[in-house]
This record gives structure tokens, sequence and C-alpha cells, in this order.
């Protein structure tokens, strides 16, 4: 199961609420987090060219979407075995959220040729096993903004990258992520207002029910 949304939409958060709210229902949960930063040479690429790093490599849309596409291939066994150990687990970021960014980056939607390209790449060439579901954390880009520049100001090591300071990318963002979810991209898609508190014991009984 994945939990997508824009940055700062409280992924991380919902993530952690869940998790517990699943294991305190009986459900053994594993999670994992992408980009996997410092666990991989893929994703630290990503950082370090979100942060002006690497010449151009940044302004690529298809070179930063490979990155992205690596770092997942990367993990592609542990989370098989992941899903053959746990009745839960838990993608906070997956192959959507490349999807989602390179299509709103070329300012383009959920029927683009990157679109296509990111599947073809990550689901049939890579072997990335198929989501059972997605839950979109749904906020509006400007409230996404003022929690991650709040989560930037607390945690010095989290400042805010190329993509997070692009008001414009994220608003784009947003809208892919709609259209991603209207048409069950990949497969099924539920959406959450994340505006308030989600009531993760309530939102864990309706999906094991």
């Amino acid at each position: 199961m994945v939990i997508e949304g824009l940055d700062g939409a409280g992924k991380r958060t919902l993530t952690d609420a869940l998790t517990a709210a699943l294991r305190d229902a009986g459900a053994s949960v594993a999670t994992t987090a992408f980009p996997r930063y410092g666990a991989s040479v893929h994703a630290d690429l990503v950082r370090e060219a979100l942060h002006g790093e690497h010449g151009d490599l940044g302004e690529s849309v298809y070179g930063m979407g490979l990155l992205y596409a690596l770092d997942r291939r990367g993990a592609a066994d542990d989370i098989h075995d992941l899903i053959v150990g746990h009745d839960v687990v838990l993608l906070d970021r997956y192959v959507a959220s490349n999807a989602a960014y390179q299509a709103a980056r070329l300012r383009e939607g959920a029927d683009s040729d990157v679109v296509r390209w990111v599947r073809e790449l990550e689901i049939d060439r890579f072997g990335l096993p198929v989501p059972d579901a997605h839950l979109l954390l749904r906020v509006t880009p400007d409230v996404a903004a003022t929690r991650a520049r709040g989560r930037a100001e607390a945690d010095t090591a989290r400042a805010r990258d190329a993509f997070e300071t692009d008001d414009d990318l994220q608003s784009r963002c947003s809208a892919v992520y709609d259209q991603l979810a209207a048409a069950n991209w990949l497969s099924p898609w539920h959406v959450i207002d994340g505006a308030d508190r989600v009531d993760a014991v309530d939102l864990a009984k309706r999906l094991l029910a």
C-alpha cells in the first residue's frame, strides 16, 4: 500500500500513525520511504542534484526520473521480501510519485508519454511490484508549502530542495495526482483529506475490513 502526496502533505506523519494503528489491530506492518536518502547512491544523487550539484542534472526530467526509478529498483528484492513476510507493507512514495512529478515538470498530465515511460520502466522493465492500493493524502499546495517550510525550520538537516520551493510545480503536481487518482493508475486510489488530522485508527479499520 502506497501513501502519496505533495511535499509537506504529512505522508511521514500518516505513515507512522497508520503503522501504529494497524499493529494495534493485530496486523504485522513494514514500512519503507522513498527516496532512500543515505541508503542508496541513486537517492543521494537525487538529493544532491536538487540542491544544485552535478551541473544541469537536476534540470533533466528523464535523468532525474531514471535516478528515482533506480533507487526503487535497488529496493525491489527487499520490497518483495517484505510483502511475503508481513500483512501490510506501507510505502511512503512509490512509482506514482515519479510519474506525477515528472509530468508536472513537463507541464503535462496523467496521460502523457512520461507517465507511460515511468510505468514501463519501473513496473515492466524493473519488475517492481504493483501496489494493492494508493492513499492520496490531499492538501492544497499552500498548506503543503507551509508545512514544508515549518519542517525545514525545525530540522536544519531537511532544508527544502528545488522541487519543494517551486510553488508552481507543486500546484501542477497536485493536479496530476488528482488525475492519477481519478484514473486509478496502477491500482485503486483512495483520496484522504489531509487538511486536518487524519483518524488513523478509523482508516486502519477500513483498510483491514
